[in-house]
C-alpha cells in the first residue's frame, strides 16, 4: 500500500514542481518592474540622531534611504533629509569618518537633499564649517518648520 502512495506522489510532487518553477522564474524575472508600481514618490526623512557618538544609527538610516532608492528608482523619487538637534551630529562626524562622508556624497549624487536646522546650529553654537559638505543654501528655519512645510506640499514622512 505505501508503495502505491509513493508512486501516485511521486509523479504528483514532479507535475507541482513542472508547473511551479515558471511562476517562480516570472516571479523573479518582473521583479524590477514591481519597483515601477510604486509610482512617483515625496518623502522626507527625519533625522533627528541617535545620541552623541552612535554613528551607527546614521550609517542604518543612510542605508535605508539608499534601499529605497533602489525600489522606487531615483527617477521616480524627491528625497529630502531634515536634520535638527542631534541629527546635526551626523554631519559633523562626517567630517572624520570617511565611511560616513561617502554614504552621504553617494546620495547627494542621486539627488537626495540634507537641509539643517538653523535653530540647532545656534543653540549649540555650530558653524557650516563644522558639518560635512554643508551650505547656506542646506539651512531652513526651524527643522521641525521645515518636515511640517515638506508634508503640507505632499511628503511623506520616514522616521526611521
Amino acid at each position: 500500500m505505501a508503495k502505491s502512495r509513493l508512486s501516485i506522489g511521486m509523479p504528483m510532487i514532479a507535475l507541482g514542481l513542472a508547473l511551479a518553477t515558471p511562476f517562480a522564474i516570472a516571479v523573479v524575472a518582473t521583479s524590477p518592474a514591481l519597483a515601477d508600481s510604486y509610482g512617483e514618490q515625496k518623502v522626507v526623512y527625519h533625522n533627528s540622531g541617535a545620541g552623541p557618538d552612535d554613528p551607527t544609527y546614521f550609517k542604518r538610516m543612510l542605508g535605508n534611504i539608499s534601499n529605497h532608492i533602489k525600489a522606487v528608482g531615483e527617477d521616480n523619487l524627491e528625497l529630502v533629509v531634515v536634520a535638527h538637534g542631534d541629527g546635526l551630529d551626523m554631519l559633523q562626524q562626517a567630517k572624520t569618518d570617511p565611511d560616513l562622508a561617502a554614504r552621504i556624497d553617494t546620495l547627494k549624487g542621486k539627488g537626495v537633499r540634507f537641509l539643517v536646522c538653523a535653530n540647532t546650529l545656534h543653540s549649540r553654537n555650530i558653524s557650516l564649517g563644522d558639518l560635512y559638505d554643508a551650505e547656506d543654501t542646506d539651512v531652513v528655519p526651524s527643522g521641525v518648520a521645515e518636515i511640517a512645510h515638506l508634508e503640507q506640499q505632499g511628503f511623506v514622512y520616514l522616521h526611521p
